[in-house]
């Protein structure tokens, strides 16, 4: 078997953001983004169920009550992330000016070699501010 000298994989790369007013700003109309999208969907469901309802009851009542049921399921899926959403607004509000906050991840395609230190290489950052990056960490 031949040796291998080096080897191409791939790595992540943790991305990271200098808070600041701005970026409080874009998180925040974000969040309030999707607690609309909720409410516009708990609205749809309200709509829907209504008329959903009445259709089962006149085919078959025996259906009214798994079609609540499930009417209640999807209702409580909107509620719980809406809950989420205004718990990560408050979250959002506290973050001090300066801190870093993860904000995800990115592959990296990287040539290792025998003897190369795999936890450092694991470890790389890219740290943004205000969508610009400003440093590389390892």
């Amino acid at each position: 078997m031949a040796s291998i000298e080096n080897l191409t994989i791939k790595c992540p790369v943790t991305i990271k953001a200098k808070v600041t007013e701005d970026l409080k700003a874009q998180l925040a109309a974000e969040i309030q983004e999707a607690i609309k999208k909720a409410d516009l969907e708990l609205q749809q469901i309200e709509f829907h169920a209504k008329r959903m309802m009445s259709e089962q009851a006149k085919q078959d009542a025996q259906g009214l009550v798994g079609l609540r049921q499930q009417i209640d399921a999807e209702r409580q899926k909107r509620f719980e992330f809406k809950n989420h959403m205004l718990e990560k607004l408050k979250e959002t509000a506290q973050l001090e000016i300066g801190a870093e906050i993860v904000q995800g991840t990115m592959d990296r395609v990287v040539a290792v070699s025998v003897g190369d230190d795999l936890h450092k290489l694991m470890a790389t950052e890219i740290l943004l501010e205000d969508g610009k990056i400003v440093a590389f960490r390892s």
